[in-house]
């Protein structure tokens, strides 16, 4: 296998073109690689400026799960930090996460954050939304965002080799002068559904809305975190 290092967009899309298989920490693809054969021809962005960036508001797909640090929301390193063992977090990428798992721990993070994406295709960079990301699988530059007023984040302890564990995600952020908007996303087993609701009415109002959106398929159990995690953020808009 030939590993390709571009350091640049356009040495990224002729490495496309030329039919590399993106890799980041290879720590999903490479059992897969050994039982069915490796590439011909893969590409890491590990040199790639555009996609090693850490910020307030923009994080890159190559940036190791082990770097994200406090530059980024809490929501986000929350999510990241709890991520396999130590060792897998110093190997596994921003990119790998989200395009190539199929828990996508960061995926609840990245919604309430209403994260943009930035893909790289072959006619070119483009920017998209999270839902397009995981359904078509596109090579992932980085994430942007606008940096929320404030975030919480909670992932529930689980038992090793069993059933994943229910993760909850939430951001507050400034609204357009009706209210603040309070943005929600749960990892139900393999399943992440995310809500979004305007913060002006009351707290009791404002959980009555989200529970009309794709939230209200949440079992009972996840209310119990969904809930007071939702509170606590309305507490700090006072």
């Amino acid at each position: 296998m030939l590993l390709r290092l571009p350091a640049s967009v356009s040495e990224a899309r002729e490495c496309l073109a030329e039919g590399a298989v993106p890799v980041g920490g290879a720590t999903l693809v490479w059992a897969t690689w050994q039982r069915d054969g490796f590439p011909e021809l893969a590409m890491s962005l590990r040199q790639l400026p555009e996609a090693n960036v850490i910020g307030p508001e923009t994080l890159g797909a190559a940036v190791l799960l082990g770097r994200i640090d406090g530059r980024v929301p809490d929501v986000l390193r929350l999510a990241a930090g709890g991520v396999g063992t130590g060792a897998v977090r110093r190997t596994a990428t921003v990119g790998g996460n989200l395009v190539g798992s199929t828990l996508r721990c960061l995926l609840p993070a990245a919604l309430v954050l209403d994260a943009r994406a930035t893909v790289l295709e072959t006619d070119g960079v483009h920017e998209t939304d999270l839902a397009e990301v995981i359904a078509k699988r596109p090579l992932l530059l980085g994430l942007r965002w606008r940096a929320p007023i404030a975030c919480a984040y909670r992932k529930l302890p689980a038992e090793a080799g069993g059933p994943p564990p229910l993760v909850a995600a939430s951001a507050l952020h400034p609204g357009d002068g009706a209210g603040h908007v309070v943005r929600v996303a749960v990892r139900d087993g393999y399943d992440v559904l995310a809500g979004t609701a305007v913060a002006g009415t009351g707290p009791e109002e404002t959980l009555q809305t989200l529970r009309a959106t794709a939230l209200g398929d949440l079992p009972a159990a996840a209310w119990t975190v969904v809930r007071p995690q939702v509170l606590a953020l309305l507490e700090r808009e006072r």
